[in-house]
C-alpha cells in the first residue's frame, strides 16, 4: 500500500443522538499507527441509507482503507452491506456457507432463527467474509482499484475480536514501506498554555509532529514519528522526546498508557508498603480508582468516606483542629492522612478534604481542595484549585491526588 491513508466510518442513529459514545472508533485509532497507517477521517453517520452511501462514496475519493463498524445487523436500518453494494454497483446474493453457518449458530442456542436474519449471510462478488465467532454478522473484507473496505460489527467486544483475528492481521500482509511510532509525554503542575511555552519552537515540525492535549491527569505531550522503517523512525523520535523531557523534567509523571493508579500501586509494591485513605469531597473515587488495579490487595489497607466533620472526629481528627482551621483546610486534610494511617496500620495515609460545589463552604470557593499525605517520619499537605463543576473536581481531586502520592513514593524509591 505505501503510506496507507485511512477514514473510519462510525455507523448509526444512535450515535448522531449522543445515545451511544463512540469508543470504536478511539479504540481503532489507536490500533493503526503501530500498522503505519496514517488515520486522516472519522465520520459518524445515521442509519440513512442515502447518507451512508454518500458517506462511503466520499471515504472512498480520498482514503485507501476504508473502516466501518455498525450497520451490519438483521434488522431494516442496518444498511452498511447495501451502501457499499450500491457504491460498487455490485448485487448483494446468500452466501449457502454464510447462512448454514448462522443456522448452525441458533441451532446451537436453541433459539429459532428469524428471518430478517438471513441478509447477514449475503455477500458482494468482490466481499470475503470475515468470522465473528462472538455473534451473528459475519464482516465483510472488499478490495477494488486499490482500495480497501473493511465493514466490521458495531458491538465493540465483536469488532475487536475481529479486529485482532482478522483485520489486523491482513493489514500487516499488505502495508509496507512505513512505520509510525507514537509517544505520549504526561505532565502534572503547569497549565496547558505553560507547557506549551516550554516547548513551542518544537510545534510545526511535520516530523516528528508533536501535538498538546489537556487531560484529567496534566497536560500530555503526543509525538508522532514517520519513516521507512522502525529504526529510522526511532531515530527520529528518540532525540525529540530527549529534549521534550529535558524542557519539563520536574513536571513529568508518565508516558503512554501508564495511568497515576497504576504508577502508585508498581511504585508501592516495589517498596513493599501499604496505602489507606480517608476522603471527604471525592466521596470514595480515590479508594475505588486504586482498586481499579488487579491485586491493589497486596498493599491498599482499606478506605473512608468521612463526609461531615462528626464523621471525620470518629475516625481520629482531633476536634481541636476541626474548629480551630474547619473542616476545609490544610491541617485537616494532614490529620486525615494521620489518622488513617495509624487507623489501618499503613506506610501511606492519604487524606482530602475540599469544596465539591455548587455552594461555597466555610468562606471557599468550589474547587478548593486540601490533599494531606503522612508517612513514617513526615506529613505535608497540598493545594488544589480546580474548577467548579462537581464532578470534574472530584475526578481532578483524584488525580492530583494520586500524582502527588506517586511523587513522593518516587523519592523514597531512590533513596
Amino acid at each position: 500500500m505505501g503510506q496507507t491513508l485511512a477514514e473510519i466510518l462510525s455507523i448509526g442513529t444512535e450515535l448522531l443522538m449522543g445515545e451511544i459514545v463512540n469508543t470504536n472508533a478511539a479504540w481503532l485509532a489507536a490500533r493503526l499507527p503501530p500498522l503505519g497507517i496514517t488515520l486522516r477521517w472519522v465520520t459518524q453517520v445515521g442509519d440513512d441509507l442515502e447518507d451512508l452511501t454518500f458517506a462511503v462514496r466520499q471515504a472512498l475519493g480520498r482514503s485507501h482503507l476504508l473502516l466501518t463498524t455498525g450497520g451490519l445487523g438483521p434488522t431494516d436500518d442496518d444498511l452498511t452491506r447495501e451502501a457499499v453494494a450500491h457504491v460498487l454497483g455490485e448485487e448483494m446474493a446468500v452466501n449457502e456457507t454464510l447462512l448454514a453457518h448462522l443456522q448452525a449458530y441458533f441451532q446451537r442456542r436453541g433459539v429459532p432463527m428469524a428471518p430478517s436474519n438471513i441478509k447477514q449471510a449475503m455477500l458482494i462478488p468482490s466481499a470475503i467474509p470475515l468470522p465473528n465467532p462472538r455473534g451473528t454478522a459475519p464482516g465483510w473484507w472488499v478490495e477494488r482499484e486499490g482500495k480497501v473496505i473493511v465493514c466490521m460489527p458495531g458491538v465493540p467486544h465483536e469488532m475487536m475480536h475481529m479486529w485482532e483475528n482478522e483485520v489486523a492481521p491482513r493489514l500487516r500482509q499488505r502495508v509496507h514501506g512505513s512505520v509510525i511510532l507514537t509517544r505520549t509525554i504526561k505532565t502534572f503542575g503547569l497549565p496547558e498554555g505553560s507547557v506549551g511555552e516550554k516547548v513551542k519552537d518544537l510545534f510545526g515540525r511535520g516530523n516528528p509532529y508533536l501535538g498538546i492535549y489537556a487531560k484529567p491527569d496534566g497536560i500530555h505531550l503526543r509525538l508522532i514519528a514517520h519513516a521507512p522503517t522502525r529504526e529510522e523512525a526511532q531515530a527520529l523520535l528518540g532525540p525529540f522526546e530527549e529534549e521534550i523531557r529535558h524542557r519539563l523534567e520536574p513536571f513529568l509523571w508518565g508516558t503512554d498508557d501508564e495511568t497515576p493508579e497504576g504508577r502508585v500501586g508498581a511504585l508501592l509494591r516495589a517498596l513493599g508498603w501499604t496505602l489507606a485513605v480517608m476522603e471527604s469531597c471525592t466521596g470514595g473515587l480515590l479508594a475505588s480508582t486504586l482498586t481499579d488495579v488487579p491485586g491493589s490487595s497486596a498493599y491498599f489497607r482499606g478506605g473512608i468516606v468521612a463526609y461531615t466533620p462528626e464523621a471525620k472526629e470518629a475516625y481520629g481528627v482531633q476536634r481541636e483542629v476541626l474548629e480551630a482551621y474547619g473542616a476545609v483546610s490544610p491541617q485537616v486534610a494532614e490529620a486525615m492522612a494521620c489518622a488513617v494511617r495509624e487507623r489501618f496500620n499503613a506506610h501511606v495515609g492519604v487524606g482530602i478534604t475540599g469544596v465539591a460545589g455548587p455552594e461555597p463552604l466555610e468562606g471557599k470557593p468550589p474547587g478548593t481542595v486540601f490533599i494531606g499525605i503522612a508517612w513514617e517520619g513526615g506529613v505535608r499537605s497540598i493545594a488544589g484549585r480546580y474548577p467548579p463543576d462537581r464532578a470534574m473536581v472530584k475526578r481532578r481531586a483524584t488525580t492530583h491526588a494520586l500524582l502527588e502520592v506517586g511523587r513522593l513514593l518516587a523519592q523514597r524509591a531512590r533513596g
